[in-house]
C-alpha cells in the first residue's frame, strides 16, 4: 500500500507568525524596564536681580515727564437781580374776635334770700332734732341692756368697787349675742368671767322696734363695774 503525502502549507507561516509575536513581547519587555531605570532629569533655576538685556537689544524708552497740573480757577457766581413784583397783595387781617357776652348772674332780691335762710334754718333744726330723738333712743336702750345684764352677774367676793371691765358685744337683729369679746379687763379674772357669764345668761338682749335703728347696736362697747355708777 502505497502512502500518499499531502503538505500543509498552512503550517510554515503560522510557526513564523508565533515567533514574531514572541520577539515583539520581549522587545516590548525590555524597552520598558530600561525606560523605568533611566534618572530623572534635574531642573536648575537662577534668581536675577533685575532683567539682563539681550546682546544687539535696543534700550527701553525713558518715561515722559508728568504733564504740568493747571488749576482753573473757581467760576464767577452769576447774580440774577431781584425784580419787584408789579402787583402789591394787600395783607390778610384776621378777623377780630367778636366780644361773648358773659351772662350775668341773677341777682338774689332780699325777700328771695331771707325765705331761703328760714328753710335751711328749719331743715338744720329738724335734722338736729332727729339725731337728738336717736339719741335718747340709744341712751334708753344702752340702759336697758346693761341693767338686764348687771342683773345676771352673780359678784364674787373681794373684788373693789372702782374695777372695771370693758366688753365688745356683737348682737344679731333678734338681740341674740352674736361674739362677745374682753376689750380691758378689770385686773381681776373671777370678775370678768362673771360679766361675760351675765352677758350670756341675758340674751336677748332688749332692742328698739324700729329695725333701721339696729346699725346703732349691732356691735357695742359696754362697761361694767361691781358698784353702779351714779
Amino acid at each position: 500500500m502505497n502512502a500518499v503525502l499531502i503538505r500543509e502549507p498552512y503550517r510554515l507561516p503560522a510557526g513564523l507568525l508565533a515567533a514574531l509575536v514572541h520577539a515583539l513581547f520581549f522587545s516590548l519587555l525590555y524597552f520598558s524596564f530600561s525606560w523605568q531605570s533611566q534618572p530623572a532629569a534635574s531642573m536648575s533655576v537662577e534668581l536675577w536681580d533685575s532683567i539682563p538685556q539681550l546682546k544687539n537689544a535696543a534700550p527701553l524708552p525713558a518715561p515722559p515727564p508728568p504733564a504740568e497740573r493747571v488749576e482753573m480757577p473757581p467760576p464767577k457766581p452769576v447774580v440774577t437781580p431781584q425784580t419787584k413784583p408789579d402787583i402789591v397783595m394787600p395783607d390778610k387781617k384776621k378777623p377780630e374776635a367778636k366780644p361773648v357776652a358773659v351772662p350775668q348772674k341773677a341777682r338774689v332780691q332780699p325777700a328771695q334770700s331771707s325765705i331761703l335762710e328760714r328753710q335751711l334754718a328749719l331743715e338744720e333744726a329738724a335734722r338736729a332734732e332727729q339725731a337728738a330723738a336717736t339719741g335718747r333712743v340709744v341712751d334708753e336702750y344702752t340702759a336697758k341692756i346693761i341693767a338686764r345684764i348687771r342683773s345676771r352677774i352673780v359678784m364674787p367676793p373681794g373684788v373693789p368697787d372702782e374695777a372695771r371691765a370693758e366688753f365688745r358685744v356683737t348682737l344679731l337683729p333678734g338681740g341674740e349675742v352674736l361674739n362677745v369679746r374682753l376689750v380691758k379687763s378689770s385686773g381681776f379674772r373671777v370678775y370678768d368671767d362673771a360679766v361675760e357669764r351675765a352677758i350670756i345668761k341675758a340674751q336677748p338682749l332688749p332692742l328698739p322696734s324700729d329695725s333701721a335703728m339696729f346699725n346703732r347696736f349691732r356691735e357695742m362697747k359696754l362697761g361694767f363695774r361691781p358698784k353702779e355708777e351714779g
